[in-house]
């Protein structure tokens, strides 16, 4: 071979190393940099994908090119191939966004960690409250939710000891929930309740024997405990109080189970005529515990029930800062009455939020009036 043949061919091999380096150069760059920079789009848009059981390699990778958050599935493909990472995709949601790598995408839809949807209960709210939530979340309607917490058979299936209860009022345990957006509210309900039975055990189950308590009862006096005050000092003694007033054949008056008797009426104010007009709710009217919970009561508040403080108390009044005057006779309620609530200078600067938590409902109010 003359001199430049050698040197052709050895032109030829560095043409096609350069080549190679380049296409390696060019795939790594690929792999390591967003479809969109994160300067150009600095907080882009989560986009929820889905990585659906059985998917090939090409079906996720069309998928992904489709919704913009890769510029080449060819390359996608090989660059898993590469990694060897196409067995580790786990099915999921995921949020991706086009200035993520396609290293950090499968990093995101190999770690199996699903992109979770939250819907939050707080202690105290009502299946009213929580429904509207649901809905808000786009997990199906109001009127869908509530009909499935007062459906029996559904009930029946949902682990109670007997008798279960007639709706699920008091067991959408308080909780912050991550759903999948394929979650139904069947799914969503099922969760809370389990939620709950975690919390009312064996040992909750005895105390309540204990203190000649059933479930339903027991969960109906702590929702009410839960409505009652927003400190948490006081639970026990506000359960003392309905204990009390209990034992002596007292109606309870509390302000919280009238609203909830009248939920879809209720305005924000509570007139005379609605503490005359008899429901199963009215503590004003009936001398007992209504016909169920009236909330959703948290951990707290089922203790305070369990272990009422031992206390002679019969009444209390809001001081407006979501703490209360407790006092043993009606002669004392009246009094603080007129200090708390009748003198406008009582109310003046004071607040339930500087508890830092909801406003219980009621809590303005007065048991014994």
């Amino acid at each position: 071979m003359s001199s430049l043949g050698k040197w052709f061919g050895v032109l030829v091999v560095l043409a096609a190393s350069a080549f190679l380096l380049l296409q390696v150069g060019a795939f790594i760059q690929f792999g390591t940099r967003p479809f969109i920079s994160a300067s150009i789009t600095p907080t882009p848009e989560m986009t929820v994908f889905e990585v659906r059981r059985g998917q090939t390699p090409q079906e996720i990778a069309a998928a992904l090119q489709q919704q913009r958050l890769i510029s080449d599935a060819t390359l996608f493909i090989w660059w898993g191939k590469v990694n060897r990472s196409w067995g580790k995709i786990k099915a999921g949601e995921y949020g991706l966004s086009p200035t993520m790598s396609p290293k950090k995408i499968f990093d995101v839809i190999t770690s199996g960690i699903s992109l979770g949807f939250p819907i939050t209960v707080r202690e105290g709210e009502n299946m009213y409250e929580i429904a509207t939530r649901v809905e808000q979340k786009g997990f199906g309607t109001k009127k869908d939710f509530l009909a499935l917490c007062r459906d029996a058979d559904f009930i029946s299936k949902l682990g109670f000891d007997a008798p279960q209860p007639l709706t699920l009022e008091g067991y959408l345990f308080p909780d912050t929930y991550l759903f999948s957006k394929k979650a139904t509210q069947v799914d969503i309900i099922k969760k809370m309740v389990k939620r709950f039975h975690s919390v009312w055990g064996e040992a909750e189950k005895t105390r309540a024997t204990q203190i000649g308590m059933k479930r339903n009862e027991l969960i109906t006096l702590a929702s009410m405990v839960e409505k009652e005050t927003g400190a948490g000092s006081e639970r026990p003694v506000i359960a003392s109080v309905f204990y009390n007033r209990l034992r002596k054949k007292m109606r309870l008056q509390s302000d919280p189970t009238t609203i909830y008797g009248m939920w879809s009426n209720y305005t924000g104010n509570i007139r005379k005529s609605d503490l005359l007009t008899a429901n199963p709710y009215n503590t004003y009217m009936i001398p007992a515990l209504p016909i169920g919970p009236i909330s959703n009561p948290g951990r707290e508040a089922i203790q305070a029930a369990l272990n009422p403080a031992e206390t002679e108390f019969l009444f209390f009044v809001s001081h407006n800062d979501g703490t209360h005057e407790f006092t043993k006779t009606y002669e004392e309620h009246v009094a603080a009455v007129k200090r708390y609530q009748i003198d406008p200078k009582a109310r003046q600067g004071k607040s339930w939020r500087n508890l830092g938590k909801q406003s219980p409902a009621g809590a303005a109010g007065a048991v014994g009036k």
